[in-house]
């Protein structure tokens, strides 16, 4: 008989394989506008996200994970950056997965991906960097420091035939560094609006792991920071 099962990251496809699970995985890309509202603000931002799903054992899955995000203004970093920073993570994921036993074809994010292209996107924008950066200047004997702030930011994908109301747990990470403080801004869970009753406090709990694990990593490199969980 088939099973169903739900991972919702890459650790759960990890310890399922660990306890002896055989898996099989793929991924597909998307890159979608969203409108945002953030502090009463609106604005669009594109979301870089990556469909995984296959089987395991005999069950499917399937769940996706956001990248980055990137806007045409300040509020988050331009769209050629945001290629860069989810081209990272998606790199850190899949050294995860196949050293975890995990075959998966490593396919990365393009220009192509777009799905409503800004007409400037081809400008060139220096790469920023990302939490790993942080945490390996910290590791390197730097002082860092990290102020936490976690929002729902309600939010419309905007997909080829429809729209999908969506509400995103984001945490934004004001790192102070080398002189310099700079936002950092994650996409930790996201859940549908419309089954919020249902939904949130599962995203609530995957959005919790994930900063429990960053958390870790803080602490290994000696970052000061207060800790802070999405309730």
């Amino acid at each position: 008989m088939e099973k169903n099962f739900s991972p919702k990251r890459i650790t759960d496809l990890i310890e399922l394989k660990k306890e002896g699970a055989k898996i099989e995985c793929g991924a597909s890309f998307e890159v979608i506008p969203v409108d945002f509202v953030q502090r009463d603000s609106p604005y669009r931002a594109h979301i870089f996200l990556c469909n995984y799903s296959g089987t395991i054992d005999d069950g499917k899955f399937s769940f996706r994970k956001c990248y980055a995000r990137g806007c045409p203004k300040n509020i988050c970093p331009h769209v050629s950056q945001a290629i860069m920073i989810a081209n990272r993570y998606l790199k850190r994921d899949y050294i995860r997965l196949r050293q975890g036993g995990i075959e998966i074809e490593e396919k990365l994010f393009t220009l192509d991906d777009m799905v409503v292209k800004f007409e400037d996107y081809k400008e060139e924008y220096s790469p920023t960097l990302t939490i790993d950066d942080y945490i390996n200047i910290a590791k390197e004997g730097n002082e860092v420091s990290v102020s936490i702030e976690l929002e729902y930011l309600p939010a419309v994908e905007h997909f080829a035939n429809y729209k999908n109301s969506q509400t995103f747990l984001n945490g934004t990470f004001n790192v102070e560094s080398l002189g310099k403080v700079h936002p950092v801004q994650r996409c930790l869970a996201c859940y549908p609006t419309e089954e919020e009753k249902d939904e949130k406090e599962k995203a609530m709990d995957i959005a919790n792991k994930r900063l429990i694990l960053l958390y870790q990593r803080f602490d290994d490199a000696n970052i000061k920071y207060e800790k802070k969980l999405f309730q």
